[in-house]
């Protein structure tokens, strides 16, 4: 995943577009509730820590924290090159990928003090924990195998071939991984304990597909595509289940499991595709407007907020050229 900046604009709840409502599923009313103000530059995945009430997201230059609780925001609190992820470990301490300098980061959460600088595969991008193993799983995008990391002595204690361009994970809690394949539009399907690549699921007519979300109690996985589609895999089936229409260019998928929901913020059109996971298949039941660029984001699940980090952007400079950021503007966009 590259660190995007993204763009911004007012949202209301719309459903103009949508398909009609599943008749077992609702879609909630989602409305802005507030815009909190963050540094100028670079961001990539968000992530929740719900216990400790705190949000990071992975910024350019570090991880940045935001108290749910207080609403305080501390820029940096551990610096980083090129962060792409930040994974909530237990004993206080958190994880974080850097793009750039191909290593994680353990630190404590509280301070931001380093514990321990971890060489990982080239360009690692996304990362979870793997409450089964207690190992961190991080996704190396470039040389296509995943580092893993145990947490309690801070060392890389295995590699996993994959092979490809590795995007977003999930993880079942019972040995078993799930990873985009972005440049082969496949979900590689991995054994952990045995360290190899049981399966592929191919997702044909998926263009890049980068965020991945799991449903817990039904097991089905939502891959989202750049191309405006998303495929709901069956991992026990290791088949594509249904292509459903979502905005374009997304980078994330998040689950809300209180709503039964699979979130999908899309940055190309400004949108947020709400799935719903009930049912015998997923099925979009809502589309909220939100702001264009707006890919990435974070659900608390104590309260139902969604965070969409975000910010105002000037016309490209060239018809091919990307949009300039504003000075000043960029935001995390709370939704609820």
């Amino acid at each position: 995943m590259s660190l995007r900046p993204i763009l911004c604009c007012a949202l209301l709840w719309s459903l103009s577009a949508a398909p009609a409502l599943a008749a077992d599923a609702a879609a909630p009313a989602l409305k802005i509730l507030d815009r909190i103000a963050m540094p100028d530059g670079p961001w990539d995945y968000a992530s929740v820590d719900a216990r400790a009430r705190r949000l990071y997201l992975a910024r350019g230059d570090g991880v940045m924290v935001l108290d749910l609780d207080t609403g305080k925001l501390t820029p940096k609190l551990v610096p980083g090159a090129r962060v792409h992820a930040v994974v909530p470990l237990t004993r206080g301490r958190i994880l974080s990928t850097n793009g750039d300098s191909n290593t994680a980061t353990i630190a404590e959460a509280d301070s931001g003090k380093i514990l321990a600088e971890i060489a990982t595969g080239t360009k690692p991008d996304a990362a979870i924990m793997d409450p089964k193993t207690g190992l961190v799983l991080v996704m190396n995008g470039k040389s296509g195998d995943i580092t893993l990391i145990d947490p309690n002595t801070a060392k890389a204690v295995g590699t996993i071939a994959v092979g490809g361009a590795l995007e977003f994970v999930a993880v079942d809690g019972a040995g078993q991984a799930f990873v985009n394949v972005e440049d082969k539009s496949e979900l590689a399907i991995i054994d952990i304990a045995l360290r190899k690549v049981t399966g592929m699921v191919a997702l044909t007519g998926c263009e890049d597909p980068s965020g991945l979300a799991r449903d817990p109690a039904s097991g089905v996985l939502l891959s989202v595509c750049a191309n405006g589609v998303a495929k709901a895999v069956d991992p026990a089936k290791a088949a594509v289940i249904a292509t459903l229409p979502i905005g374009q260019r997304p980078d994330a998928a998040i689950f809300d499991a209180a709503r039964h929901l699979f979130l999908v913020p899309c940055g190309g059109d400004g949108s947020l595709t709400l799935i719903s996971s009930q049912g015998t298949t997923p099925a979009v039941v809502g589309s909220v407007p939100t702001e264009r660029g707006a890919r990435t984001g974070a659900l608390d699940p104590k309260t139902g907020r969604i965070y969409l980090p975000s910010a105002e952007f000037a016309p490209a400079s060239a018809p091919e050229g990307r949009p300039v950021p504003k000075p000043g503007s960029a935001h995390l966009l709370v939704l609820g």
